[in-house]
């Protein structure tokens, strides 16, 4: 899988525009052609969700989002290209079952949401592609291998056999919209469009300050290959029959740092072929390192020899809806992330991989990236040869996509799944397997050796919940209610996660989102989070401390005014925070 180049510099025609979008039930149409004469079509985004589409129709509501798993999704482009030609089409991400078409006849499938798929194509000038995203229900109900534990946070035990997101099956902590369609781009590239490919990418910076910048390309009928960064260049040599690699060194290069501690600096790289110049993108120079402490059993992250205190949060999605991946999606959001303070941002494994626009923002913004594969919860099929052939291609397209980024930091094994395990008594050799402990690492190092790898969130303890050793999810302060100075006597080390509130929006956002009144309707309690099961949600955890900071009642105080209830929570919220 080639390594990411800058979006703009990437070769082809990008396939947005005419695509229609035809629901019909599952399995009913084996081919396009047998999609019934007269079923309703409607516009559909490229890159976007099924979700996205029916919304811009006026058919969904994200407020009260109606099931679509159980729904074959049709979407349809008519190609005209001007002589019959070779070509190769590109499939960033599609959600998630999906056969695709050339004019009635099906040239691939595609079985995971987190793989891109090369299809090599030949035009005949007029021609019609078709991908069919198969109903995903059908598929989560399957029987597979037994599993040694089922998680009560997710709806469907089949996502473990699945490689999709969890979003849209976690009842009780986000909406149950469920992700279908392509949801990353489409691009058709022609014979000839095509001068070269970016086959690995990665930097390294020595102690002593010189930057070191690793690179293969495979290339078509060329001479001379260069790679350029600041004034410098070093000539590719041949390894093979189209492929060339370098080295190039850069003494005294400015590395990149985390905001909080420095300039996130960034180098523009080149790369040059029979004398055409084109710009790969940015990149950085910096040397991670883990900190176990004197005792070994503490875990702290070293950026270029400084010990960095990690501050930061969760991130979901730009939109659970569109599931977008375009840096205006993003900007925002990172943004507000950065004036905050924060300087690490965690993608959970129950949630999707990021696209280049967002770790390329990370890297301009001073933001390091922990990023969990996705994989939560769940007791995964690991001597299923197919399920880890999975693992391995959508390791590889993950590092693709973050080829040039300084700000990955962290890549995690997952999320919970040591947790799970044990919090049912099961022992370490059962929780703790040869999937996290050396496939993914195996997997890793292989493409990019210059990121801390942690086998999953939490770990490290006597029981990977303990807080006292290694990464764990601290909630003593939060769910449990905990006074405030039992984050310092619980001895946390590092917080993967932490807190657990129902946090009160802004009251600008309640006037443009909510349309009926705060806390005296079901609507608000309708969305506020909760542990699937519990007898308790997030909004009483955050009462429990309104009432510890300001000696008030809270449900006195809502009832008899509203709007104060409202800025205490927020305040307490904020207090509780700064505290822990």
């Amino acid at each position: 899988m080639s390594a990411s180049l800058r979006h703009d510099a990437l070769p082809g025609q990008w396939l947005t525009e005419g695509w229609t979008l035809t629901l019909t039930q599952a399995n009913a149409c084996e081919r396009p052609s047998n999609i019934p004469t007269g079923s309703e079509s409607l516009a559909a985004p490229v890159p976007g969700t099924v979700a996205e589409a029916l919304e811009k129709a006026g058919s969904f509501n994200r407020f009260d989002p109606k099931p679509l798993n159980h729904l074959d999704a049709w979407y349809r482009l008519t190609l005209e290209t001007a002589a019959p030609q070779s070509a190769t089409v590109h499939f960033d991400g599609l959600a998630t079952i999906a056969d695709i078409y050339l004019n009635d006849e099906p040239i691939a499938h595609s079985a995971s949401m987190f793989e891109a798929l090369e299809v090599d194509v030949t035009l005949s000038g007029a021609d019609e592609l078709a991908i069919c995203f198969r109903a995903l229900k059908p598929h989560l109900e399957k029987t597979g291998p037994r599993a040694r534990w089922r998680p009560q946070m997710m709806s469907m035990q089949g996502l473990r056999l699945i490689r999709t997101t969890a979003l849209g099956y976690m009842p009780g902590w986000c909406p149950e919209i469920h992700a279908s369609g392509p949801w990353r781009p489409i691009r058709l590239v022609r014979e000839g469009d095509a001068d070269f490919d970016l086959t690995s990418f990665a930097t390294e910076l020595t102690e002593d300050g010189v930057g070191i910048l690793s690179v293969s390309v495979e290339a078509r009928s060329s001479s001379v290959i260069e790679i350029g960064c600041g004034d410098r260049w070093q000539k590719l040599e041949p390894v093979s029959d189209a492929l060339f690699s370098a080295e190039l060194r850069l003494p005294a290069i400015e590395p990149w740092w985390p905001a909080t501690h420095g300039t996130p600096t960034l180098h523009e790289v080149h790369l040059r072929i029979d004398g055409k110049t084109h710009t790969l993108g940015k990149t950085g120079f910096r040397r991670i390192e883990i900190d176990h402490g004197t005792d070994g059993k503490g875990f702290g992250l070293t950026i270029n020899g400084v010990a960095i205190f990690c501050r930061g949060a969760v991130w979901s999605n730009a939109d659970i809806v569109r599931l977008p991946g375009a840096k205006e999606d993003y900007a925002r959001w990172l943004h507000l992330a950065a004036e905050a303070g924060m300087n690490m941002i965690r993608i959970g494994g129950t949630m999707a991989y990021e696209t280049r626009d967002f770790f390329s923002l990370c890297d301009e913004l001073g933001l390091m990236v922990w990023q969990d594969m996705m994989l939560a919860n769940f007791d995964y099929p690991a001597k299923d040869e197919g399920f880890v052939a999975h693992i391995e291609r959508e390791t590889a397209d993950l590092l693709a996509n973050a080829a040039l980024s300084p700000a990955l930091t962290v890549i995690c094994g997952g999320s919970e799944m040591y947790q799970q395990g044990a919090m049912l008594g099961l022992g370490e050799s059962v929780w703790k397997g040869p999937l996290t402990e050396e496939m993914l690492p195996r997997f890793i190092k292989a493409r990019r050796s210059d990121i801390a790898y942690v086998p999953n969130s939490p770990f490290g303890g006597a029981q990977p919940f303990f807080t006292d050793e290694k990464v764990g999810h601290y909630y003593g302060v939060g769910a449990y209610c905990r006074p405030l100075d039992d984050a310092r006597r619980a001895d946390v080390r590092f917080a993967g996660e932490c807190l657990a509130f129902a946090n009160v929006p802004q009251q600008k956002t309640l006037d443009r989102h909510l349309p009926v009144p705060a806390v005296h309707h079901p609507v608000w309690k309708s969305r506020v989070p909760r542990d699937r099961g519990a007898s308790w949600d997030f909004e009483d955890v955050r009462d429990h401390y309104l009432n510890l900071l300001y000696g008030l009642d809270p449900s006195r105080t809502r009832r008899e005014d509203g709007e104060r209830y409202l800025d205490l929570s927020r305040a307490a919220v904020a207090e509780v925070m700064e505290a822990t």
